[in-house]
């Protein structure tokens, strides 16, 4: 299965969201669901790029 986004653009995606973004807004931007949304934050929340390279 391809997927659509890397790991690293969820966290920089999470990272917007903790900077007082929307999460509607963000979403719409993205062209993924609030669902997702919150999948993405619970799995990846709280995480910088570089710590899921290492």
């Amino acid at each position: 299965m391809k997927k659509r986004f890397t790991e690293e653009q969820i966290i920089r995606v999470l990272k917007v969201s903790e900077s007082g973004a929307k999460t509607e807004d963000l979403c719409r931007q993205r062209g993924i669901s609030p669902g997702t949304f919150c999948v993405w934050k619970a799995k990846f929340g709280g995480m910088e790029v570089s710590a899921h390279r290492v």
